[in-house]
């Protein structure tokens, strides 16, 4: 058959492009069960290259160009009439299928109030594909359609389709490229058409799971009427549906099960999932309780437990939250991650986190996507998270979903990374714990993110106070009138003989009566017998704890020989390959250290105790600058190699990651690592300081806050290049104000170090000190390099920091007229510059540590000078950024009364700095010869 013509034939034939779909469900009924197809089908694929893994279009395309390919090459007719039927319509009812396969969800039952409008989707219906009720007993080839079933009656077919993709459950998961994950879900769904069978106990969970959600919101309701909430009612499948993925997750072998939500709901899962005492929470509503720190509202409080399971006692998590709602689930993520390394498990297997969203807040925080991007990276994955949405169908006031996103659902972001999403009726509590245990087997069969789509409703206003009506009137007449879950879940049962109305009230009676004692209600709760972590040691010090990062020389030249040494076949980079001579020339005290080695000598060092540790950051491996190259990579094969996983047989983990473009997420997701594990040093380092503030939520609401909200120890550290060096306004400035702004209790440190010595005390002091909280670094971008930032191996094995660091040049005390005051690059060029005029009038002090204030230290280095009285604070950033305005208070406190302290830098500013070289180098001139130059 001429070519051109054999592709005409098959354009018109069913293999032309609209009934593609019938050979690639073939195909797929092959692949899983060869003698599922008719025999001239069998043989053709048996002639075929596997082509899974493939995008659809690609194999329809593969396929058409074979099967061109096997007719050309075999001058033979090729296969014309599709097995088991010859009128076309087997070919029909393949697509008939396929179409509920993918779009089946859209005519699914899913909505309580039934308020949904859905479009009509003409592919579900029996007359687009020239089907009808007439050819309802005729058998036709189902394909895979239900495992071992190969033919149906058409009326079968059809009611089966719909109760498996057109009831309580709508299935997305035909946009997954795996095959092999489409087939999996298919089999679970179809197999038992997506209507479970369970059993009496089960389903008497479920309806004590729903009388303990309805159940406590009504006691509340009653005890405390108009006090705020935040009810879960209306979404009240969801304790069941938790309860059932802890057990499953359980039985599977998990340890840890970590959850984070917002507020919707929270008071509920904490008594009746998590077990906490609901006489502490009556409590905390009448204001019985002692705080701790500045605390919280009781609807973003965390707790811990243990649950019982088949498979054994899961510790159970509720991270702590503020109102910035989705903000929590990369930190949830982080700890899972944290708790996963600990227990050295790298599939998952041992912790499951559950994040848990409002549907708005789902599809409307960008927090959310950068999550599901980071999922299956190197430095974030968990083996999958479980993505629960309590879909309300109304963001505080917000219901329109014109309004709300700009796309079909609102857990369509999910498909960027080709989760499934199960979207079910809140109000088939069965189909609901169904769908818990098909997520939590999916996670932990295929290691990746899994949407459930819970739609329910939202029964009362935003809070308990709030009057929906105003803006959603016709919702919530409905909703007026609308039988609670448990309600409904009740009758069901008692209608069908297997519960006895005096059996429902029963439970419900027994509930209350608990609450009222003040009882424990959860059955599966266990006190915790041992802890993970034991934070005791990190308890109850403050920043005077003494410590010793001290290392002889010898030892810290035996340890830096390790740090450098690389394999000889791997093959490094010319500039790259300088760094390591010249490291080694260092260890020989031929050259001084710069502050690349000195970092690497810390991490040496800290590892080598034993400590684990883990950084982060968009080019980390290497450095921004080029300065750290703590992973090598062969110029003759791309292969990696790092030396400092190196450093000794019982050494802690080293691990450094060059993560996704993500900061907010990614700074998220250290934290929550840092909060699991106080006995590594978690570092995120910004590509440039600028940049932290795409996470500035991060850093209001957990790293300054948290230990006064939460009672939440963390010593997560920051690095931030910072520093004016002509670049422009987003590459100058870590924003140091901001920080300082944030500084209060001795919530955390800002340090700005100068010199290899003090970056190396710097980073050991973090983790040989007692005390966990968090450190943030003003770091160094042309300190890196310069002649004058260095240090000598005896200064490096002292492992002191110095908070101020005092006069270094020979000026006697007696001749200073003037004391300069600064932090950071700006030191050298008041040095160089005070050099340069051979200017003894004036000397220099640099605090490295801005907060915690060093007082007594400042003290010591002014009582050398008691004759100033002009004193100086000298900045490279605007007056109204930088330390002036938010440690002025402290260099007041330091000088004596009745001195003057002047400002010397550039003028406020509404940028951060210029975006001109000639204009920067001006403003740094004039502000170095106004802190220099005497009145």
């Amino acid at each position: 058959m001429h070519e051109g013509v054999m592709k005409a034939w098959l354009e018109s034939s069913h293999l032309g492009g609209g009934n593609m779909a019938y050979v690639d469900e073939l195909y797929e009924s092959y692949l899983a069960e060869p003698t599922s197809v008719g025999d001239e089908w069998r043989e053709f694929f048996a002639k075929l290259p596997k082509i899974e893994g493939v995008e659809l279009e690609s194999r329809h395309s593969d396929i058409r160009q074979q099967f061109i390919d096997l007719a050309k090459n075999k001058h033979r007719e090729v296969i014309v009439a599709p097995s088991g039927g010859g009128d076309g319509r087997q070919v029909k009812v393949l697509q008939l299928i396929n179409a509920f396969r993918f779009r089946g969800h859209q005519h699914a039952k899913l909505d309580p109030l039934d308020l949904w409008k859905r479009q009509r989707v003409r592919d579900l219906e029996l007359s687009f594909h020239d089907l009808g009720p007439a050819d309802f007993d005729d058998e036709y080839n189902v394909g895979s359609f239900v495992a071992g079933t190969e033919t149906m009656k058409l009326g079968e077919l059809v009611a089966a389709l719909e109760t498996t993709y057109c009831g309580s459950i709508g299935a997305e998961y035909m946009h997954i490229v795996s095959t092999d994950e489409k087939r999996w879900i298919q089999q679970r769904l179809e197999s038992v058409r997506s209507t479970p069978n369970y059993d009496k106990a089960t389903k008497a969970g479920i309806l004590k799971g729903l009388v303990a959600a309805d159940g406590l919101e009504r006691y509340l309701s009653n005890k405390f009427p108009g006090a705020k909430r935040f009810g879960l009612e209306g979404g009240d499948a969801m304790i069941p549906m938790l309860k059932a993925m802890i057990h499953r997750a359980g039985e599977q072998g998990a340890k840890d099960c970590v959850i984070g939500m917002a507020h919707r709901g929270r008071l509920n899962t904490l008594v009746n999932v998590l077990g906490k005492n609901p006489g502490k929470l009556f409590d905390e509503f009448a204001g019985k309780y002692e705080v701790v720190g500045a605390g919280d509202v009781k609807y973003h409080m965390g707790f811990s437990s243990d649950f019982a399971t088949k498979g054994g006692d899961v510790h159970l998590a509720l991270a702590f939250n503020p109102s910035h709602l989705e903000i929590v689930n990369p930190v949830v993520i982080g700890s899972v991650r944290a708790r996963l390394d600990r227990r050295g498990c790298t599939d998952g297997s041992l912790a499951l986190p559950i994040t848990i969203h409002g549907d708005s807040a789902f599809a409307g925080q960008g927090v959310v996507a950068e999550t599901f991007n980071i999922s299956q990276t190197r430095a974030f994955k968990v083996g999958g998270t479980i993505r629960l949405v309590i879909n309300n169908q109304v963001g505080f006031t917000t219901s329109n979903p014109e309004d709300t996103r700009s796309t079909e659902y609102c857990t369509d972001i999910a498909k960027m990374v080709q989760a499934p999403i199960f979207h079910v009726n809140g109000d088939d509590p069965e189909a609901v714990v169904f769908v818990a245990q098909l997520a939590v087997d999916y996670r932990n069969t295929f290691k990746r993110d899994v949407v459930i789509d819970l739609v329910c409703y939202r029964r009362n206003g935003h809070n308990e106070a709030d009057e929906p009506n105003a803006t959603q009137p016709l919702m919530y007449q409905k909703i007026k009138k609308h039988p609670t879950p448990r309600e409904l879940y009740a009758d069901k049962l008692i209608k069908a003989g297997q519960f006895s109305a005096e059996e429902v009230q029963a439970m419900v009676d027994d509930y209350r009566n608990a609450l009222d004692k003040g009882d424990c209600v959860v059955d599966e709760w266990k006190a915790m017998t041992e802890v993970a972590v034991d934070w005791t040691p990190f308890l109850g010090h403050d920043w005077t704890a003494t410590y010793d990062a001290s290392m002889s020389v010898a030892d810290l030249v035996a340890m830096g020989e390790k740090a450098i040494a690389i394999p000889a076949e791997h093959t490094l980079q010319r500039q790259v390959g300088k760094v390591y001579e010249d490291r080694a020339l260092m260890l020989k005290g031929e050259k001084k250290i710069d502050w690349g080695f000195a970092e690497i000598l810390a991490y040496a060092a800290t590892v080598g105790n034993g400590s684990r540790i883990r950084i982060v950051g968009q080019d980390s491996g290497r450095g921004t600058f080029f300065h750290r190259h703590a992973v090598l990579h062969s110029q003759s094969d791309a292969s990696t190699y790092t030396p400092l996983e190196h450093i000794s047989e019982s050494q802690g983990p080293f691990q450094v990651y060059d993560s996704a473009l993500s900061e907010e997420a990614v700074l998220a997701f250290e934290y929550g690592y840092a909060t699991a594990e106080p006995r590594a040093l978690v570092i995120w380092e910004g590509q440039f300081g600028d940049f932290a503030n795409g996470a500035q939520v991060v850093i209001d609401q957990f790293l300054s806050s948290g230990e006064q909200k939460w009672g939440r120890l963390c010593g997560l550290t920051l690095l931030l290049p910072h520093g004016y060096e002509g670049q422009g306004p987003e590459h100058s400035s870590a924003r140091l104000e901001r920080f300082l702004q944030l500084c209060a209790d001795h919530n955390m440190q800002v340090v700005v170090p100068t010199t290899p010595a003090q970056v190396y005390a710097m980073i050991r002091r973090q983790m040989v000190r007692p005390m966990r909280r968090p450190l943030i670094v003003m770091s160094p971008k042309s300190l890196l390099r310069h002649p004058l930032a260095t240090s000598t191996l005896e200064e490096i094995a002292s492992g002191q920091f110095q908070n101020v660091i005092g006069e270094i040049d020979d000026i006697k005390p007696a001749d200073v007229k003037r004391v300069v005051f600064c932090s950071g690059k700006v030191y050298f060029d008041l040095l160089e510059e005070r050099r340069k005029r051979n200017q003894t009038n004036v000397v220099i002090v640099r605090v490295e540590q801005l907060y915690p204030f060093p007082q007594d230290e400042m003290t010591t280095v002014l009582a050398q000078y008691p004759q100033v009285t002009d004193f100086v604070w000298c900045q490279e950033e605007p007056q109204n950024q930088g330390a002036w305005y938010c440690s002025q208070h402290n260099f007041w406190a330091a000088i004596p009364k009745g001195a003057s302290l002047s400002y010397a830098g550039r003028d406020a500013s509404s940028s951060p700095a210029v975006g001109y070289l000639s204009v920067h180098n001006k403003q740094q001139q004039a502000l170095v010869n106004a802190a220099l130059t005497l009145g």
